[in-house]
């Protein structure tokens, strides 16, 4: 086994996430970032195996737990994680061989200071390749590896078929989405690059400047991407700024601006003119909007370090428009990020949606008369999505602006009392809400 073997890259990676809590996409990226020289095949091994088994986690330890006396729960933490990814190779990813799966798990688990302790994962293994013809499970919860609380949270919400919809949706591949900047280049040159390197474009049926991309390697070789024509987002994100009705010389101001996809829209839609503030809590948090600004080479936009909960006297009743994309459950992103469904839990919901309301208080008084307040979350939960926007008609000198017509004409339907609730499996994009607010002038 070589010291740059994916299986134990991944395990290292594994144990990052579920046994000390870090962020997977941000393990996953800086894994990938070190072990760049690898084969692409290795590479795109790594990503499947690691978010594969974040992604079906209660079935895999379901399944295990099948054939274990030990529950997974009570396994050393290096066994359990050899084990799971293991049992997501044998039951999801036919081109490896179960024997091989079996093997290179040994290995791991001695190549770890676990021989004694190999036996055991070869055996709970083999006799998980030999049944799992006859593995079936009839609780949805563990068939779509989502919490139970989650589900019913949804059924609840959206009714039982949109909730196994939802579900099922975070279990499936989904293509890069970008949105082309289109005051650096036109739709057809960025189109005409992507094509002359091979890349496979397609239009997402939401804005006109945003695709889906495929056929590429690394994102960083796309002659388009490291140019700053187009930046990544997903369609319901590239929404925001849109339906804000940014203008010629506005003064935008982007609250929680990280990893600035929205600053850049709103950039890219000024064409030169105008003012764009990112902020965000962190200095770590504004250096990925400004490696992104750097890279797309904006010049009309500025970035601080602010905590969005406090006011800023000096921003009172500046802005033309405040795009308050909140910090949020994530729940319309669990495709993307799997382990936020691992840590999240039911009770965490009320304090999110109560910070919220103290960001928004902060916020509302940087709009000026008139101007546009544009609240966001990427979480299909009504108390951070409904019942916010409603808290802002009762306790903010806002009233709803009409967003209806600037959406696409295929989400017009699905816009009620001018906000919509954007679904995964249902609409083709992230879970997102979005609500537009005009400052009353009096």
């Amino acid at each position: 086994m070589t010291k740059t073997d994916p299986r134990e890259i991944t395990l290292d990676i594994l144990l990052e996430v579920l046994e000390e809590g870090r962020l997977g996409h941000l393990v996953l990226n800086q894994a990938l970032l070190k072990y760049q020289y690898l084969e692409k095949q290795d590479r795109s091994f790594i990503t499947k195996l690691t978010e594969g088994t974040l992604e079906r986690l209660i079935l895999l330890d379901a399944a295990l737990d099948r054939f274990s006396k030990t529950k997974t729960e009570k396994m050393k933490p290096m066994i359990r994680t050899i084990l799971r990814m293991s049992a997501y190779q044998i039951l999801f990813m036919d081109r490896v061989p179960d024997a091989a799966v079996c093997n290179e798990a040994v290995k791991l688990a001695k190549k770890r200071k676990f021989q004694g302790l190999s036996g055991f994962v070869n055996g709970v293994l083999r006799t998980l390749s030999r049944e799992k013809g006859k593995l079936e499970f009839t609780d949805p919860s563990v068939r779509f590896s989502i919490p139970g609380w989650m589900l019913s949270m949804w059924e609840s919400d959206y009714g039982k078929e949109k909730a196994e919809q939802i579900a099922a949706s975070f279990l499936k591949e989904r293509p890069l989405t970008v949105r082309f900047n289109t005051s650096r280049a036109s739709v057809e040159e960025i189109l005409k690059s992507l094509e002359s390197q091979g890349i496979a474009a397609e239009p997402t049926g939401f804005l006109d400047t945003v695709y889906s991309i495929s056929g590429y390697d690394h994102l960083e070789a796309v002659e388009a991407f490291y140019e700053g024509l187009m930046t990544v987002q997903d369609p319901s994100s590239a929404l925001a700024a849109h339906l804000a009705g940014i203008k010629a010389g506005d003064t935008v101001l982007d609250i929680c601006s990280a990893p600035g996809g929205k600053t850049l829209h709103a950039a890219d839609l000024l064409k030169g003119t105008g003012r764009v503030e990112a902020r965000d809590l962190t200095e770590y948090k504004i250096s990925l909007v400004e490696q992104n600004l750097f890279r797309c080479g904006f010049a009309n936009v500025e970035t601080k370090v602010w905590d969005a909960r406090i006011f800023d006297p000096e921003m009172e009743e500046k802005a033309d428009v405040v795009l308050a994309d909140l910090p949020c459950s994530g729940l319309g992103i669990i495709g993307k990020k799997p382990d936020i469904k691992l840590r999240l839990k039911k009770e965490d919901l009320g304090e999110l949606a109560s910070l919220q309301r103290e960001i928004l208080s902060a916020a509302s008084r940087y709009v000026k008369p008139g101007g546009t307040l544009l609240y966001s979350t990427c979480t299909v939960d009504r108390a951070e999505n409904e019942e916010n926007a409603a808290w802002i008609l009762e306790n903010l000198p806002f009233h709803k602006k009409d967003i209806t017509g600037r959406l696409p004409g295929s989400l017009q339907a699905d816009c009620r009392e001018n906000q919509i609730q954007l679904l995964p499996g249902i609409h083709g994009c992230d879970g997102f809400f979005l609500a537009a607010f005009e400052k009353n002038r009096e």
